[in-house]
């Protein structure tokens, strides 16, 4: 029957774009998923729909907002719900999807090709399949290596049955950068355990520094011969987790409710750096960000906004989309035509790319701050705090989650959705192509 039901899937998504069919397949698993949270084996007390649906919308796009508690209001069987979707959101539905035609032994024709191109973010078809396998691969080494070293820190506390469990839980939340967890403050309590400290915010990193990086590693181990995309998220990210953790710690050295808690200079700089690697759309914290300063939560707006890797567990606009901004604007300034990296240039298309994610991202989320300053009468900054933390599809939140009222819960959920999804994918469903028949004489707007 399971092979039956995919050879109907891979027919019927020939007739759909593929943005279509990645947000239909999308839009299907929020369905499936609030359907099974709201049956009553799945909470310990009956939940409304806007909470099922809310719960299963950040699940599946890996952000981890919570308007009810995780490891209290959800059973076990709603809890291993919540991590199936989870896994789903940020494996991929069309990764898991051609994975599961491969092993029943369905074909997987063009067109199921090109919508698995789109959910992966490529530009080629070719090499599709064996960089699906080369993500479960990591997928599965890196979650089960995570559950491995997490399980030296809750078993000793919480026994072997419900130690394991709570290191598979949080191992594949952290590895999809999704932010659930079982405890009501995240990891606060093992703020300064090193295992913690050091293995969590390595598996935010390798789920977010993208799949087609961790691919190109793999087959290639000289500098010199990686991709210009690998060369560029790998110093990226190293210069932004680099330069956010040093902020992090100048901003909170001194502040009572964060780092000033800590006595030893080791212990700033532990908690320092995982919240530095967790604004990158990871979600999970060790302090309490209410208690943050303004000007870090400005700070932790702008990280959520650029998040992570193309390829990966992570949302945001990305980490090269922000470079390339940054090469743009110096090339500029230069005077030069043509952006260059490490030996290679960018073309015109790659730009306009770059530009139409960005305004779009912007105008999303800057209509979903006026929104939701409309419907929610609330503090300007922690609204907005919590919408960047849905479109980055993070999960830090200032507190905010639990008031939001309808309309802003339906506003989160969507900006949760198209952060997942990405913008482009909307925008280019959205968009027709249409051939100019008529061309118009150049003329000059005056700019800045």
């Amino acid at each position: 029957m399971l092979k039956r039901f995919f050879s109907l899937f891979a027919r019927r998504s020939i007739r759909l774009p593929p943005p279509a069919v990645l947000l239909l397949l999308y839009a299907t698993l929020v369905a499936t998923g609030a359907g099974l949270l709201k049956l009553p084996v799945a909470t310990e007390a009956p939940i409304s729909w806007s909470d099922a649906v809310f719960t299963a919308a950040s699940a599946v796009t890996v952000t981890g907002l919570a308007v009810v508690d995780t490891g209290s209001q959800f059973t076990l069987f709603g809890q291993v719900v919540i991590m199936v979707l989870i896994q789903l959101g940020g494996l991929g539905l069309m990764t898991f999807a051609v994975l599961v035609l491969s092993m029943l032994g369905v074909p997987i024709g063009l067109p199921q090709v090109v919508v698995l191109r789109e959910d992966l973010n490529q530009t080629s078809i070719t090499d599709l399949m064996r960089l699906v396998r080369i993500i479960l691969r990591v997928v599965l080494l890196c979650e089960l290596v995570g559950t491995l070293v997490l399980a030296a820190v809750f078993v000793p506390e919480f026994g072997i049955g419900h130690g394991l469990w709570q290191a598979l839980f949080h191992a594949v939340s952290a590895f999809n950068n999704a932010g659930f967890s079982l405890f009501s403050d995240s990891l606060s309590q093992w703020a300064t355990h090193p295992l913690v400290n050091l293995f969590v915010p390595l598996l935010f990193i390798v789920g977010g520094i993208g799949f087609s990086v961790l691919a190109d590693l793999y087959r290639i181990r000289r500098w010199h011969r990686l991709a210009l995309h690998t060369k560029l998220m790998l110093v990226g990210t190293a210069v932004l987790i680099v330069w956010s953790t040093a902020a992090f710690a100048a901003l909170e050295w001194n502040n009572p409710l964060t780092l000033g808690q800590f006595d030893s200079i080791a212990d700033k700089l532990g908690v320092s750096w995982f919240q530095a690697t967790t604004t990158r759309t990871a979600g999970f914290n060790t302090v309490d960000i209410s208690a943050i300063h303004d000007s870090t939560s400005l700070m932790f707006i702008s990280l959520m906004l650029i998040g992570g890797g193309s390829t990966s567990t992570a949302g945001g606009i990305k980490v090269t989309t922000f470079i390339v901004l940054l090469l743009a604007t110096v090339a500029f300034f230069k005077r030069r035509s043509t952006l260059h990296a490490y030996g290679r240039s960018l073309g015109y298309e790659e730009v306009l790319k770059v530009l139409a994610l960005t305004v779009l991202s912007m105008l999303l989320v800057m209509t979903g701050v006026f929104i939701i300053m409309i419907s929610h009468d609330g503090d300007f900054l922690d609204l907005f705090f919590e919408v960047a933390s849905a479109f980055g599809t993070v999960g830090l939140s200032r507190g905010a989650t639990g008031e939001l009222d309808g309309v802003g819960r339906v506003v989160i959920i969507l900006l949760m959705f198209i952060g997942r999804v990405g913008p482009l994918t909307l925008g280019f469903f959205l968009a027709t192509r249409v051939t100019p028949r008529i061309r118009y004489p150049a003329s000059r707007v005056f700019l800045g």
